[in-house]
């Protein structure tokens, strides 16, 4: 059950994180503006950002299950709910429009540089500070996390997808120097949307019927 989880955890959060949003706005922006270097350290900054939610995440699904089923039932529909929304508003997702991605970066001033510690932060802070980000862990842990699931196997998954997210947004400071394949990113992304839509219906339906 732990690597069939596992793979299915793994699998959600890379379509996730492989879908264009603040995360992937910020670090095309910063690797235009600032090259690799500083894109590579918004990535590290990112993937920090990620421990966050999965903190309190375990920690607050720890207690609920604890002292209060009945709070962790209400937050399972809750989940459940939510995790609709967003498959709803993923399948739904079309073509973006020329400027959108060009818009979002343009919300930060652009200057001659910035240090590796605020590009980190920056990367931090652009996840960390995400409510949607939030929800969708809880969601995620909610559904795969029970009172008899051993605390390891839960740092195992929230280590993971901190490094995950990490090394996914390295990688893609790397390959965003080519103009083409930021190109094709921002236009075929609502593809991954869509994927990752069908994967929450799923996601969904476990909670709901589990």
């Amino acid at each position: 059950m732990f690597w069939q989880d596992f793979i299915t955890i793994a699998l959600v959060h890379l379509v996730a994180v492989a879908s264009p949003g603040p995360d992937f706005a910020i670090v095309v922006r910063n690797s235009l503006a600032y090259g690799r270097r500083i894109a590579i350290f918004t990535s590290i900054g990112i993937g920090l950002g990620i421990l966050i939610h999965v903190a309190y995440s375990l920690v607050g699904l720890s207690v609920v299950i604890k002292t209060t089923p009945w709070l962790y039932q209400a937050i399972s529909y809750l989940a459940a709910a939510y995790l609709i929304y967003l498959a709803i508003g993923a399948l739904k997702s079309g073509p973006p429009t020329a400027t959108s991605d060009k818009e979002q970066a343009a919300k930060i001033p652009v200057k001659s540089s910035i240090s590796p510690k605020k590009a980190l932060w920056m990367g931090f802070l652009t996840n960390g500070l995400n409510p949607k980000a939030t929800l969708f862990f809880l969601s995620l842990f909610t559904a795969f996390i029970d009172v008899d699931t051993p605390m390891g196997i839960k740092l195992t998954y929230g280590i993971y997808l901190a490094v995950a997210t990490g090394m996914w947004f390295c990688f893609l400071s790397f390959i965003l120097g080519s103009g083409r394949v930021t190109q094709l990113l921002g236009k075929k992304g609502y593809w991954l949307d869509r994927t990752m839509g069908v994967l929450l219906l799923g996601l969904a339906a476990k909670l709901v019927f589990a």
